[in-house]
């Protein structure tokens, strides 16, 4: 059985991490998507609420499940079994980031593979951060996120 992992933030979920997802469930047997509690990054909502929301919007893809993690992503693949870490691609300036961390992850785990996504060109500019800038001065989200993620960052931000 071939597994991957999807790790990332989620900090929230957007119609390109569903995207991205959508295309890995295709390749692999099992997607694991794993939601990093990295407080370094200051996210909006908690681990648990980021889990609550991408759980909510998985649930149509029977071959993924949710994980949260802290520490090193290849420790949690070493844990999960996975053959492999899927990291989606918007445009260009992703890709050195990406690059050196798939570097770095293969050098501590060799047989662990990175494999890039390029999500759908209607979701290329899209990013949590910006969909978070978007929300918080009262802009209309619905076309980037879920409508539960849009109801709950209208919350966060009160509005």
């Amino acid at each position: 059985m071939k597994h991957c992992i999807y790790p990332g933030t989620f900090d929230p979920i957007t119609y390109g991490h569903l995207d991205v997802l959508s295309r890995a469930a295709k390749l692999f047997d099992q997607v694991t998507i794993a939601i990093a509690d990295n407080a370094g990054k200051e996210p909006i909502f908690s681990a648990k609420e980021r889990f609550d929301l991408v759980k909510s919007n998985v649930a149509k893809f029977p071959n993924v499940k949710v994980v949260g993690f802290k520490g090193l992503l290849v420790d949690l693949a070493r844990e999960q079994n996975a053959d492999a870490i899927i990291r989606g691609l918007r445009a260009l300036s992703d890709f050195e980031f990406e690059f050196n961390m798939a570097l770095m992850n293969r050098h501590l785990e060799p047989k662990l593979e990175t494999l890039f996504v390029m999500p759908n060109e209607q979701f290329s500019y899209t990013s949590s951060s910006l969909v978070k800038q978007v929300a918080k001065y009262g802009g209309d989200v619905n076309h980037f996120v879920p409508p539960d993620v849009a109801a709950a960052l209208k919350k966060a931000y009160k509005i």
